[in-house]
């Protein structure tokens, strides 16, 4: 079945056209409604056919119905930690070394498998859109929409997320890294800080020492692909476990990173949502 969203008019937008309700109130994209125009019968109201010029009037019931999408992900049951869900999102807590999406060696255990099975009785079409991504050794907090509309109101949204993690060695003081990442010339996975990245800002917090290492706090104010790992390399402590940029696998097979916590406006109901995941094991028992 394709994916069908409803919405009734409210007296805000008597008499506008319909072109105004989709792009303001609905938030659809110019992109979305170029779509949505080349499918018959994808916006109706009351039940008939309603052009984007159309006058709409208070209390039309406008229904948008988006064309089927194939899913390629195969539905394999899986444990999952659920934090949050409703109608359009599922937010989850992710554990460690299970990837988001498959990859050549994991077509199976992955959480768009485990997802996908969560909803194929319910959505025939479900495809698997997550928000926000982690390392398949990250742990932690993963926000998945339902739907393509709402993965793109969220992916415009201010999402704040916070990390925890476990250097090698003592940081004492709080800190802000405001270095450009980019890939390194040797290789295909590693980032470095060089002149010529990416602009990548971190922000760390030290919560606690324990003896040679640091429980830290972090928040991002840009996205960039192992960007907490490359900046806390670049400052000379390392995550703990993280072998590809100087951390050790002693006491901790994969980087000691975990998304701890996320909040944001919930892109319908305007409601604050936030979340806490609890830190892992494994990283407990480093502190």
């Amino acid at each position: 079945m394709s994916e069908v969203l409803k919405f009734t008019v409210s007296k805000e937008y008597e008499g506008k056209k319909a072109v105004v309700y989709l792009r303001t109130y609905c938030r659809f994209s110019a992109r979305s409604l170029a779509l949505l125009k080349k499918t018959e019968g994808s916006i109706l109201r009351n039940s008939e056919l309603l052009r984007t010029i159309d006058i709409i009037h208070e209390g039309d019931e406008i229904t948008v119905s988006f064309p089927k999408e194939e899913s390629n992900i195969s539905p394999v049951y899986g444990d999952l930690d659920v934090l949050y869900e409703d109608n359009y999102l599922l937010i989850l807590n992710k554990p460690p070394n299970t990837p988001v999406h498959p990859v050549k060696k994991h077509q199976f255990d992955t959480l768009a498998n485990f997802v996908s099975y969560r909803y194929q009785n319910t959505d025939n079409d479900f495809v698997f859109r997550a928000v926000n991504r982690l390392d398949s050794d990250t742990s932690g907090i993963v926000i998945i929409a339902r739907d393509r509309h709402t993965a793109s109101l969220l992916q415009k949204s201010n999402i704040s997320k916070s990390y925890l993690a476990v250097c090698h060695g003592v940081i004492n003081s709080s800190g802000v890294v405001d270095l450009p990442i980019g890939l390194s010339d040797n290789s295909k996975i590693v980032r470095e800080v060089r002149a010529d990245g990416k602009s990548a800002v971190t922000r760390y917090e030290p919560l606690g020492v324990f003896d040679d290492r640091t429980l830290l706090k972090l928040s991002l104010e840009t996205g960039r692909t192992h960007q907490i790992r490359c900046h806390l390399s670049y400052l000379g402590y390392p995550l703990m476990g993280d072998d590809l940029y100087g951390g050790e696998r002693k006491e901790i097979s994969r980087q000691a990173l975990h998304c701890a916590e996320v909040s944001f406006i919930h892109p319908y109901t305007n409601e604050i949502i936030k979340l806490h995941a609890e830190i892992p094991d494994d990283m407990k028992q480093l502190i």
